[in-house]
Protein backbone atom coordinates (compact mmCIF):
# COMPACT_ATOMS: atom_id res chain seq x y z
CA UNK A 1 0.00 0.00 0.00
CA UNK A 2 2.93 2.14 0.72
CA UNK A 3 4.04 2.10 -2.54
CA UNK A 4 1.14 2.48 -4.29
CA UNK A 5 0.99 5.42 -2.44
CA UNK A 6 4.54 6.73 -3.25
CA UNK A 7 3.29 5.77 -6.90
CA UNK A 8 0.69 8.16 -7.14
CA UNK A 9 2.16 11.30 -5.16
CA UNK A 10 5.57 10.69 -7.80
CA UNK A 11 3.07 10.85 -10.88
CA UNK A 12 0.78 13.39 -10.04
CA UNK A 13 3.24 15.90 -8.09
CA UNK A 14 5.56 15.42 -11.97
CA UNK A 15 2.61 16.00 -13.72
CA UNK A 16 1.28 19.11 -11.75
CA UNK A 17 4.90 20.45 -12.54
CA UNK A 18 5.01 19.08 -15.94
CA UNK A 19 1.80 20.92 -17.12
CA UNK A 20 3.00 24.31 -15.89
CA UNK A 21 6.17 24.08 -17.23
CA UNK A 22 5.80 21.87 -20.45
CA UNK A 23 8.07 19.56 -19.70
CA UNK A 24 5.79 16.36 -19.57
CA UNK A 25 6.75 15.51 -16.39
CA UNK A 26 8.78 12.44 -17.71
CA UNK A 27 11.66 13.67 -16.68
CA UNK A 28 10.97 14.16 -13.40
CA UNK A 29 9.41 10.25 -12.93
CA UNK A 30 11.58 8.37 -14.82
CA UNK A 31 15.12 9.40 -13.02
CA UNK A 32 13.17 9.73 -9.32
CA UNK A 33 11.75 6.04 -9.96
CA UNK A 34 14.81 4.75 -11.46
CA UNK A 35 16.68 6.05 -8.01
CA UNK A 36 14.05 4.08 -5.94
CA UNK A 37 15.19 1.29 -7.99
CA UNK A 38 11.48 0.16 -7.46
CA UNK A 39 11.37 -2.04 -10.64
CA UNK A 40 12.98 -2.42 -14.23
CA UNK A 41 13.98 0.34 -16.79
CA UNK A 42 11.29 -1.06 -19.17
CA UNK A 43 8.80 -0.91 -16.35
CA UNK A 44 9.62 2.72 -15.75
CA UNK A 45 9.69 3.70 -18.89
CA UNK A 46 6.49 2.41 -19.64
CA UNK A 47 4.90 3.72 -16.84
CA UNK A 48 6.21 6.98 -17.19
CA UNK A 49 5.09 7.31 -21.07
CA UNK A 50 1.83 6.76 -20.10
CA UNK A 51 1.10 8.79 -17.12
CA UNK A 52 2.84 11.41 -19.59
CA UNK A 53 0.10 11.27 -22.07
CA UNK A 54 -2.44 11.32 -19.64
CA UNK A 55 -1.31 14.67 -18.01
CA UNK A 56 -0.47 15.99 -21.64
CA UNK A 57 -3.64 14.75 -22.98
CA UNK A 58 -5.88 16.42 -20.02
CA UNK A 59 -3.50 19.63 -19.95
CA UNK A 60 -3.76 20.31 -24.07
CA UNK A 61 -7.64 20.13 -23.89
CA UNK A 62 -7.80 22.29 -20.68
CA UNK A 63 -5.47 25.02 -21.90
CA UNK A 64 -7.06 25.23 -25.33
CA UNK A 65 -10.44 25.04 -23.81
CA UNK A 66 -9.76 28.29 -22.05
CA UNK A 67 -8.00 30.30 -24.56
CA UNK A 68 -5.26 31.10 -21.47
CA UNK A 69 -2.35 30.60 -24.11
CA UNK A 70 -2.58 30.53 -27.78
CA UNK A 71 -1.11 27.96 -29.73
CA UNK A 72 0.24 28.10 -33.32
CA UNK A 73 -1.60 25.18 -34.53
CA UNK A 74 -0.28 25.29 -37.87
CA UNK A 75 3.48 24.85 -36.30
CA UNK A 76 2.76 22.86 -33.67
CA UNK A 77 1.38 19.99 -35.74
CA UNK A 78 3.79 19.78 -38.22
CA UNK A 79 6.34 19.63 -34.97
CA UNK A 80 4.01 16.72 -33.30
CA UNK A 81 3.40 14.69 -36.69
CA UNK A 82 7.10 14.57 -36.70
CA UNK A 83 7.69 14.06 -33.33
CA UNK A 84 5.01 11.19 -33.84
CA UNK A 85 7.37 9.60 -36.14
CA UNK A 86 9.93 10.09 -33.97
CA UNK A 87 8.80 8.69 -31.33
CA UNK A 88 8.63 4.83 -33.52
CA UNK A 89 11.92 5.77 -34.10
CA UNK A 90 13.29 6.36 -30.76
CA UNK A 91 11.41 3.26 -29.31
CA UNK A 92 13.04 0.82 -31.64
CA UNK A 93 16.17 2.48 -30.60
CA UNK A 94 15.60 1.65 -27.12
CA UNK A 95 14.23 -1.89 -27.85
CA UNK A 96 17.15 -2.67 -30.53
CA UNK A 97 19.72 -1.08 -27.89
CA UNK A 98 18.08 -3.29 -24.72
CA UNK A 99 18.16 -6.40 -26.84
CA UNK A 100 22.07 -5.99 -28.04
CA UNK A 101 23.38 -5.03 -24.81
CA UNK A 102 20.88 -7.41 -22.70
CA UNK A 103 21.54 -5.52 -19.91
CA UNK A 104 19.26 -3.44 -18.35
CA UNK A 105 21.28 -1.32 -16.11
CA UNK A 106 23.24 -0.66 -18.99
CA UNK A 107 20.49 0.86 -20.91
CA UNK A 108 19.52 2.66 -17.66
CA UNK A 109 22.96 4.37 -17.32
CA UNK A 110 22.84 5.56 -21.30
CA UNK A 111 19.53 6.77 -20.59
CA UNK A 112 20.74 8.95 -17.73
CA UNK A 113 23.89 9.97 -18.83
CA UNK A 114 22.01 11.38 -22.05
CA UNK A 115 19.29 12.80 -20.05
CA UNK A 116 21.80 14.63 -17.76
CA UNK A 117 23.52 16.40 -20.68
CA UNK A 118 20.12 17.40 -22.60
CA UNK A 119 18.94 18.92 -18.98
CA UNK A 120 22.56 20.49 -17.85
CA UNK A 121 22.33 22.33 -21.89
CA UNK A 122 19.03 23.21 -21.38
CA UNK A 123 19.57 25.06 -17.87
CA UNK A 124 22.33 26.74 -19.22
CA UNK A 125 20.35 27.85 -22.38
CA UNK A 126 17.43 28.92 -20.09
CA UNK A 127 19.90 30.83 -17.90
CA UNK A 128 21.83 32.90 -20.33
CA UNK A 129 18.28 32.63 -23.05
CA UNK A 130 17.91 36.50 -22.96
CA UNK A 131 21.48 37.01 -24.35
CA UNK A 132 20.42 34.75 -27.10
CA UNK A 133 19.23 35.95 -30.85
CA UNK A 134 16.43 33.09 -31.40
CA UNK A 135 15.14 32.43 -35.00
CA UNK A 136 11.62 32.68 -36.59
CA UNK A 137 11.23 29.28 -38.48
CA UNK A 138 8.33 29.09 -40.40
CA UNK A 139 8.58 25.86 -43.23
CA UNK A 140 6.87 22.91 -42.39
CA UNK A 141 9.22 20.38 -43.45
CA UNK A 142 11.82 21.65 -41.11
CA UNK A 143 9.37 21.82 -38.36
CA UNK A 144 8.78 18.66 -39.00
CA UNK A 145 12.55 17.63 -39.14
CA UNK A 146 12.69 18.99 -35.48
CA UNK A 147 10.04 17.38 -34.22
CA UNK A 148 11.32 13.83 -35.31
CA UNK A 149 14.49 14.69 -33.64
CA UNK A 150 12.27 15.69 -30.41
CA UNK A 151 9.98 12.32 -30.89
CA UNK A 152 13.35 10.25 -30.91
CA UNK A 153 14.94 11.28 -28.10
CA UNK A 154 11.74 11.45 -25.88
CA UNK A 155 10.80 8.06 -26.89
CA UNK A 156 14.76 6.48 -26.28
CA UNK A 157 14.55 8.22 -22.75
CA UNK A 158 10.94 7.54 -21.77
CA UNK A 159 10.57 10.61 -20.53
CA UNK A 160 8.14 11.16 -23.02
CA UNK A 161 9.27 15.04 -24.12
CA UNK A 162 11.19 16.69 -21.28
CA UNK A 163 13.07 20.20 -21.62
CA UNK A 164 14.61 19.95 -24.67
CA UNK A 165 11.52 20.32 -26.19
CA UNK A 166 10.77 23.96 -24.31
CA UNK A 167 14.42 25.01 -25.20
CA UNK A 168 13.68 24.19 -28.97
CA UNK A 169 10.57 25.73 -29.26
CA UNK A 170 12.32 28.85 -27.97
CA UNK A 171 15.29 29.08 -29.99
CA UNK A 172 13.92 28.11 -33.34
CA UNK A 173 10.39 29.75 -32.90
CA UNK A 174 10.85 32.39 -30.84
CA UNK A 175 7.89 31.02 -28.52
CA UNK A 176 7.14 33.05 -24.86
CA UNK A 177 7.58 30.45 -21.90
CA UNK A 178 3.55 29.50 -21.49
CA UNK A 179 3.55 29.51 -25.34
CA UNK A 180 6.33 26.88 -25.11
CA UNK A 181 4.85 25.11 -22.86
CA UNK A 182 1.78 24.63 -24.74
CA UNK A 183 3.36 23.42 -27.84
CA UNK A 184 5.83 21.09 -26.16
CA UNK A 185 2.29 19.42 -24.45
CA UNK A 186 0.85 19.07 -27.73
CA UNK A 187 3.63 17.37 -29.46
CA UNK A 188 4.37 15.34 -26.37
CA UNK A 189 0.62 14.37 -26.96
CA UNK A 190 1.38 13.14 -30.30
CA UNK A 191 4.53 11.72 -29.85
CA UNK A 192 3.38 9.33 -27.07
CA UNK A 193 0.26 8.36 -28.54
CA UNK A 194 2.07 6.88 -31.28
CA UNK A 195 5.05 5.18 -28.77
CA UNK A 196 1.64 3.54 -26.71
CA UNK A 197 0.22 1.79 -30.32
CA UNK A 198 3.60 0.30 -31.45
CA UNK A 199 4.46 -0.82 -27.57
CA UNK A 200 1.33 -2.61 -27.59
CA UNK A 201 1.10 -3.56 -31.45
CA UNK A 202 4.58 -4.94 -31.32
CA UNK A 203 4.14 -6.93 -27.85
CA UNK A 204 6.41 -5.18 -26.02
CA UNK A 205 4.45 -4.18 -23.18
CA UNK A 206 6.07 -4.67 -20.00
CA UNK A 207 4.89 -6.79 -17.09
CA UNK A 208 3.62 -4.08 -15.28
CA UNK A 209 1.47 -4.24 -11.64
CA UNK A 210 -2.00 -3.32 -12.83
CA UNK A 211 -2.50 -1.02 -9.77
CA UNK A 212 0.89 0.61 -10.39
CA UNK A 213 -0.81 1.59 -13.72
CA UNK A 214 -3.93 2.61 -13.02
CA UNK A 215 -2.60 5.04 -10.00
CA UNK A 216 -0.16 6.71 -12.34
CA UNK A 217 -2.46 7.87 -14.80
CA UNK A 218 -5.28 8.83 -12.59
CA UNK A 219 -2.16 11.06 -10.88
CA UNK A 220 -1.67 11.95 -14.72
CA UNK A 221 -4.56 13.20 -15.33
CA UNK A 222 -5.51 15.08 -11.94
CA UNK A 223 -2.03 16.52 -12.06
CA UNK A 224 -2.88 17.53 -15.85
CA UNK A 225 -5.86 19.53 -14.68
CA UNK A 226 -4.25 20.80 -11.65
CA UNK A 227 -1.26 22.30 -13.17
CA UNK A 228 -3.52 23.95 -15.68
CA UNK A 229 -5.22 26.07 -13.44
CA UNK A 230 -1.98 27.21 -12.02
CA UNK A 231 -0.57 28.08 -14.97
CA UNK A 232 -3.28 30.52 -15.75
CA UNK A 233 -2.52 31.94 -12.57
CA UNK A 234 1.24 31.76 -12.49
CA UNK A 235 3.82 34.28 -14.07
CA UNK A 236 6.49 33.81 -17.18
CA UNK A 237 9.47 35.04 -14.70
CA UNK A 238 7.75 32.10 -12.13
CA UNK A 239 7.26 29.37 -14.50
CA UNK A 240 11.28 30.22 -15.38
CA UNK A 241 11.90 29.80 -11.97
CA UNK A 242 10.54 26.80 -11.03
CA UNK A 243 12.16 25.57 -14.36
CA UNK A 244 15.52 26.46 -13.56
CA UNK A 245 15.14 24.78 -9.95
CA UNK A 246 13.76 21.62 -11.41
CA UNK A 247 16.49 21.50 -14.10
CA UNK A 248 19.34 21.32 -11.51
CA UNK A 249 17.24 18.69 -9.07
CA UNK A 250 17.04 16.66 -12.25
CA UNK A 251 20.62 16.75 -13.33
CA UNK A 252 21.34 15.53 -9.45
CA UNK A 253 19.64 12.66 -9.82
CA UNK A 254 20.38 11.61 -13.19
CA UNK A 255 23.86 11.70 -12.21
CA UNK A 256 23.39 9.69 -9.22
CA UNK A 257 21.23 7.13 -11.10
CA UNK A 258 24.39 7.31 -13.92
CA UNK A 259 26.78 6.02 -11.11
CA UNK A 260 24.30 3.28 -9.63
CA UNK A 261 23.70 1.81 -12.72
CA UNK A 262 26.89 1.77 -13.75
CA UNK A 263 28.36 -0.32 -10.65
CA UNK A 264 25.46 -2.27 -10.32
Amino acid sequence: MVMVFAFFAVSILSSIVGSICGIGGGVIIKPVLDAAGIMSVSCISFLSGCTVLAMSVVSVYKNIKAKSTKLNVKIATALAIGAAVGGVLGKSMFQALKKTVGNENLVGMTQAIVLTLITLGTLVYTIYKNKIRTRQCRQIWVCVIIGIILGIMSSFLGIGGGPINLVVLAYFFSMSTKEAALSSLYIIMFSQITSLIQTIVTGTVPDVKAVYFIVMVVGGILGGTIGSRINKKISEENVNKLFIFLMAVIICINIYNAVKFGMA
